[in-house]
This record gives structure tokens, sequence and C-alpha cells, in this order.
């Protein structure tokens, strides 16, 4: 018997979203030290919901990059095979139905405040019992996810990482495939300042019984995860040797890759930018494949339809074109290197860059990597408390570039607006630096309000943004 709500039942959208991020604020406390995020409350939850999770083929991505690219190819080309899939990812740009998938579609709001009232008194429930390891924001979500794949009796689902691994809540399921797509050093205050720390995190998702598949990791990090995986009595499918991508070509319009893993050989256009993507639709492909989502020999046709149909929001995102308007929330090093080879397939006259950075990031290296790509640069604020003042970031700036032109301009949603109305036809609109700004962007640069309910990532995310 499910325990009874205290108080008015979730019936919107908004009134979820309100009831999650209250889940942070109940626990009062600005931000989830690592040390408090575990797998018994989820476990807990899960349990008191019936297990949802139990026979649900998965595929889990984790990595510091790339994993969230990975997760949605792997989507597209289960649904070309004809396959009904459920995917989870995190955090969201601008809704939060994103994160839920079904088919491809974001659940509608009713949906997931259907789902969120099914969980929410078990989650009370739990709390009153012991406050301290009551179930978390993450939980809350995840338990949200799964519950609406069993209800939509999907045949796979794609779970992404939310932090690290480990003890992330996506962890309490038990995949066929487990896929790191990445390691760097990143969010070092919770996973550990070197390579091999983070790597041990990453590497909590591989399981006895799952197939493990990996990118091209630095040494240091592919030696912890082939550790693991030989503790799992797992071989791990590497890119670049059980499976490879070739870049034939790029320029505005995409990519043309072949791929190649094992037996199943195809070429396959990406309609999108950046040559790192050309590795993930591989880390994807292997991760289908070892799902064992169809027989090899019709594979490769499904994997081309369902490349060229993917759409990766927020990650090297092409808005328009003449002028370019592009949206990416790159926040490391390795993301903005690669979302400057990315803007190099553009033919623009220049590149005018909107920029905000969250507090913690490397921000001079941010900056080397995306400077020489820009001709001008506006510095915002996307996030009240976790953004970087734009005048911390102006005063980076200067002492790298001093000679290249810069405003700043607090609002990010004026500086988007003042930014697109000055371009000429040959230029280049680049919205970056937070994920928190990618979602502005895609709604003031497609002309739709970014302010409307529930768009605006909150205090989970304010605590544990990527």
């Amino acid at each position: 018997m499910e325990p009874r709500a205290a108080s008015a039942p979730i019936r919107s959208l908004e009134e979820a979203a309100a009831w999650l991020e209250g889940l942070i604020d109940l626990e009062k406390q600005p931000e989830i030290p690592y040390r408090r995020l575990g797998l018994d409350a989820i476990r807990r939850l899960l349990a008191r919901l019936g297990d949802p999770q139990r026979g649900l083929p998965v595929i889990h991505v984790a990595g510091s990059k790339g994993k969230g690219s990975t997760a949605l190819f792997a989507e597209s080309i289960l649904r070309a095979a004809g396959a009904r899939v459920g995917t989870f990812t995190s955090p969201h740009l601008e809704s939060w139905t994103e994160r839920f998938r079904v088919d491809g579609r974001e659940v509608g709001g009713a949906r997931l405040a259907a789902a969120v009232e099914r969980l929410r008194p078990h989650v009370d429930a739990l709390r009153a019992e012991d406050p301290a390891s009551a179930p978390t924001f993450f939980d809350a979500t995840t338990a949200a996810a799964l519950l609406l794949f069993r209800e939509a009796r999907v045949d796979f689902a794609v779970l992404e990482v939310g932090l690290g691994g480990r003890l992330d809540s996506t962890n309490a399921v038990e995949p066929g495939v487990a896929c790191i797509a990445t390691i760097e050093l990143e969010h070092t205050e919770q996973l550990g300042a070197t390579l091999a720390a983070i790597a041990a995190e990453k590497a909590g998702i591989l399981k006895p019984g799952a197939a493990v598949v990996a990118g091209d990791l630095p040494a240091e990090a592919r030696a912890v995860v082939a550790e693991r995986a030989r503790a799992c009595g797992a071989e791990v499918a590497w890119l670049g040797q059980a499976f490879r991508a070739e870049l034939l070509g790029e320029d505005a319009r995409g990519l043309r890759v072949r791929l190649i893993d094992g037996p199943v050989e195809l070429e396959a256009r990406l309609p999108l930018l950046g040559p790192h993507q050309a590795g993930n639709a591989a880390l994807a492909l292997a991760c289908v494949r070892r799902a064992g989502a169809l027989p090899d020999r019709e594979l490769a046709r499904a994997a081309a339809a369902g490349l060229a149909a993917a759409r990766l929001p927020g990650r090297v995102e092409l808005l328009r074109e003449r002028p370019w308007v592009v949206v990416d929330g790159a926040h490391t090093v390795a993301s903005a290197r690669a979302l400057a080879r990315a803007l190099e397939a553009l033919p623009r006259r220049r590149t005018h860059l909107v920029l905000s950075v969250s507090a913690g990031k490397d921000l001079p290296g941010v900056l080397a990597a995306l400077l020489p790509a820009a001709d001008q640069v506006t510095l915002t604020r996307a996030e009240p408390r976790r953004s970087l003042a734009p005048e911390e970031i102006a005063a980076a700036l200067r002492g790298l570039a001093p000679d290249l032109p810069q405003r700043v301009e607090p609002d990010p949603q004026l500086a988007l607006r003042a930014a697109r109305a000055a371009l000429a036809p040959d230029h280049c609109l680049c919205a970056t630096g937070s994920v928190y700004l990618a979602g502005i962007a895609r709604g003031v640069l497609r002309d739709r309000d970014p302010a409307a309910a529930g768009t605006r990532p909150g205090a989970a995310e304010r605590a544990l943004e990527p």
C-alpha cells in the first residue's frame, strides 16, 4: 500500500520542478558534498517503487566529456533499429522534460508530473525515517526516469551519468553495456585531483556481466579502467582498437565519417559540427552492437540512418546560417578546444563570442582555447550565484589578449540580443562557456522566452553542473 501524500497532488511541470528543487532546499545546504552521494537512498526508493530498473536492458554512459553526445547517438541508432528506447540525460538546457525521453521525444509535462507525484510520498517517508540519508534531487529524477521507462515498456534504456559514476544515482542499475567516453581533470573537488582518481570514480559503473566500451583515454586513466574491467571479468572494447572512426570530410553542414566495429562497417553523415563527434558516434555504435539490438548484418544500415537523424542540443549546435549562430556548453579546456576546432568549418569573416564561465573552472585554459577564434567578446553572467562575475573574466581576458575588443553586459539576454543585432551575413555569433548560457542562448537566439517556468537550472544544477 502506498503512503498517502500529505499535501496537494503534483499536477503540472512547474509543480514537479518546484518539488524536485525543494529536495535540495530541505537539505539546508547550498551544495551537495560528494560524500553525501551514494546508492543506499536510491536503492531504497526504487525498492519501494517496485524496482522499475529490474529486467531493463541498459546502456550506461559516463565520461568527463562526450557522454551526452554518445547517449543521444545511441538513442538515434536504437530507434533506427526499430527499438523502443528511453533516454535519461542531464542537465537540461531549457525545460525539465529534456531529461526524460521516450522514442526520441521529451515526455510531456503532465506525464513527468504524474511520475514525480508517484514517487513523492516514498521520498517523504524515507526522509521521515532518516533525514540524514533521504533521497536527493538526483535520486528522485533517476527514479522518475525509470518509472517512465517501465510505464512506456521500452526495449532499451540509455542512462547518462550525472557526476562521476561510482556514487551517481544512475549506478543503481545493472547495465548490459557500460561506457566511459572520456576522462580529463574535472570536478576535482569531488572526484579527485588525478586522472587515476577520476577514472576510479567513473569506472565504478563497470559491473560483472556488463560489456565495457571505452574511448581513447589517457594512459593513467586507461590503466585504472582496464584493472576495474578485469576485476569484473570483462574485456574492454577500446576506441581505436576494437572499433574506430575515420573522418572523411567536414563542412558547415556536418561530418562524413566511416565507422568500423568488427564486421560492421558503414559511412555516415553526421549533421553536426566538430570532428570529435566522430569518436562519440563510434562509441555509440559500439555500445548498441554490444547491447545486441540487431544482428551485425543489419546494424550498419540502422546506424547510418540513426546517425544522420541525430540532433544534439547545446553541443556545437548550429541554430542558423549566414549569419552563423552557434550554441555550445563548452566549459572545460578540452571542450573549448573542440569548439574552436569546430568553428573552423564555418566560412565566416568575424566571430563574436558571448561568454559566461562558472566558478571553479579553468578560466585561463578555457580563454586560451577560445580567444584565438574570436574577433570580439561580450562577457556576461548566466547564473547569478554560480557564474563568475563578467568583470573577473574581463580581467583575465585582458591579460591574455589585451588588444581583443571586449565589453561587459551582466544581463545574458541583453548580451545575446545585442550581439545578434550587430551581426552581418558573413559573421558568426557563438554563445558558450557554460550549460547555463547555452540554455538561455537557445531561447533568445531562436526568439523563445528562456524565462518560462521550469526552464532555468535550479538549485541542484548550481550544485553539480558539469
